[in-house]
């Protein structure tokens, strides 16, 4: 198959013109309606749904588009040849069919802003943060050999060392339990979580508590296993999608926006998180060393953030 310079050169042009044209339309498009859809819902929505893997998915390929035809066309005719780069030109035209592909998921994704879909979403994010971080209750032994202990950690003796955050306002996102708990068996020590995850940091504020510490743990290797974020993420916290859930019941119940049925649907989403809730160990309770010993565990406390 040989196309004739003419040909390939309008062929590329107009799709590294069209895909400018697309790109800018479609992306104005889907932030006016993600920002329309958050101030309706909530703000706490913004960048869940600005950080969608289809947006960048689709920004990529369609710049991706772009660019190769803009390149492929300055290599047809080039130094007067007359010649036709047709690998370049027909993956040029497979990289469009995959963008238009792309672009078709992409309105797809917009018909989630639905609000009944918004809802149904977040309920399943806290049934997923419910299922993975909290024990059900009939799964638990019928004999509890763990011991009671106090709040206050007296039970494991003295503090050695106090972690405390530094720096402007941030919340706590994630934990690497894992990893905690393996510093803790490394230096003999227990590691106490005093702010949970959902709780703001300020500047002052006493991150971790460490009791027994025989080796000595360095504070930037500890304070650097809780991920911070600038707001909250429903990743390890099961309080943050009822938290949402609340702010849009309200705000469909203000009078400026007056819609008691989304608040009714966004009330059956709670009242169902908070079954299962009712259903599973909320105590987060001690993580301790494969061998099981206490004095080599992670400590986390309930947050206080709901």
């Amino acid at each position: 198959m040989n196309l004739s310079v003419a040909s390939a050169q309008a062929c590329l042009s107009a799709t590294a013109s069209g895909m400018m044209a697309l790109t800018g339309i479609v992306f104005a498009m889907a932030f006016v309606m993600v920002q329309f859809n958050a101030i309706a819902y909530s703000p706490r929505l913004v960048l869940w749904f600005a950080r969608d893997q289809a947006l960048f998915h689709s920004l990529g390929a369609f710049s991706a588009t772009f660019m190769y035809a803009l390149f492929s066309l300055a290599w047809i005719d080039r130094g007067q040849s007359g010649a036709v780069p047709l690998f370049s030109t027909l993956l040029v035209a497979v990289m469009l069919i995959v963008s238009m592909l792309l672009f078709a998921r992409l309105v797809q994704r917009l018909s989630d802003l639905q609000i009944t879909s918004v809802l149904q979403l977040i309920g399943d994010k806290g049934r997923e943060v419910i299922r993975d971080t909290f024990q059900r209750l009939d799964e638990r032994p019928k004999i509890e050999t763990k011991p009671v202990e106090p709040r206050d950690g007296a039970a494991f003796g003295p503090t050695t060392q106090l972690i405390v955050y530094s720096g402007s306002p941030r919340t706590i996102a994630k934990v690497n339990v894992v990893a905690l708990v393996q510093q803790a068996e490394r230096s003999g020590a227990v590691i106490e979580m005093v702010s949970a995850v959902g709780d703001t940091l300020v500047d002052g504020s006493v991150v971790m508590r460490v009791h027994g510490d025989k080796v000595g743990l360095a504070e930037k290797d500890l304070i650097g296993l809780v991920h911070l974020e600038t707001e909250r993420t429903f990743e390890q916290d099961p309080k943050y999608p009822i938290r949402v859930l609340v702010d849009i019941a309200i705000k469909a119940l203000s009078p400026a926006v007056n819609d008691p049925t989304t608040a009714v649907q966004a009330i059956d989403q709670i009242e169902d998180l908070l079954r299962r809730l009712a259903r599973h160990d909320l105590d987060a309770g001690v993580v301790r060393d494969e061998n099981g010993c206490c004095a080599s565990s992670f400590r986390c406390r309930p947050g206080r953030t709901i």
